[in-house]
């Protein structure tokens, strides 16, 4: 039995769908993500499983070979950040109409170029640049424990 997660953007435009499990937020400091929102990327990762209404909002911008970030083209709100190879997709935290309660962030990727001006209060994983580089080049096995792939695995 799975439950469905909604959301959509500021202006409603575009909607989504998601019968993924959410148990987890992560959040990408990257140069990239702080440029697109102004900040931390928080992001829920839902792997392939989204379905958009109103795809004709959506803006695709490939920031990298391998990723794009989708954008509601009528209001802007960020949508998305999509792996292209897989379709997995790490939706804006904020769009949901809701997450469960039990919800925690406990990862943050590109923790070494998160700016000093701000920090989390909870403990989490932290992955560096060279990190999330050496798990999508391969050079790193993958655990049980190990980290999905990033929000924004380096662009």
């Amino acid at each position: 039995m799975s439950t469905s997660h909604t959301g959509h953007c500021l202006c409603q435009a575009v909607s989504f769908t998601t019968t993924q499990a959410i148990r987890h937020l992560s959040a990408c400091h990257c140069a990239i993500c702080r440029g697109w929102g102004g900040g931390p990327y928080l992001s829920v990762d839902c792997g392939p499983d989204v379905t958009f209404c109103g795809e004709e909002y959506i803006t695709r911008y490939a920031s990298s070979d391998w990723a794009e970030r989708g954008f509601c083209r009528h209001c802007g709100s960020h949508l998305f950040y999509r792996l292209k190879r897989t379709g997995q997709h790490m939706l804006a935290a904020g769009l949901f109409t809701e997450l469960p309660p039990q919800l925690t962030l406990d990862l943050q990727v590109f923790i070494d170029q998160k700016p000093p001006y701000y920090d989390f209060a909870n403990q989490t994983r932290n992955l560096t640049a060279a990190d999330i580089m050496a798990r999508f080049s391969g050079n790193q096995s993958r655990s049980q424990h190990s980290a999905p792939p990033a929000p924004d695995a380096a662009s």
